[in-house]
């Protein structure tokens, strides 16, 4: 069966606990929440090594953040979903609250 992922970010969140996989009939998808973009670097790495090769990444995640996880797993189909700024860091895109700090 494929797997796919997707990956969001949730400050204090611990990606070992905060994590779900929901089984379809065509697929799983797992489910893991994030602190920052490192932590999401090392759990697309986990989630690749373990044959997940289609991970899509949350809106929160700027375009410094996605290149960060599409380096780490250059061989991953990987996407993002799109909005203007994240609501839960008064609009600011994931590149302001973690890497402009």
């Amino acid at each position: 069966m494929a797997g796919i992922a997707f990956i969001v970010l949730a400050d204090r969140s611990n990606p070992a606990e905060n994590r779900t996989v929901l089984q379809t009939p065509a697929y799983d998808l797992t489910v893991v929440a994030v602190p920052d973009y490192q932590a999401a670097v090392n759990v697309a790495k986990e989630l690749f090594a373990n044959g997940i090769d289609m991970i899509e990444l949350c809106g929160g995640f700027g375009i410094l953040g996605t290149a960060e996880v599409a380096r780490a797993v250059p061989g991953a189909h990987l996407g993002v979903v799109r909005f203007d700024g994240h609501p839960g860091w008064g609009g600011a895109s994931g590149d302001t609250h973690y890497i402009s700090r």
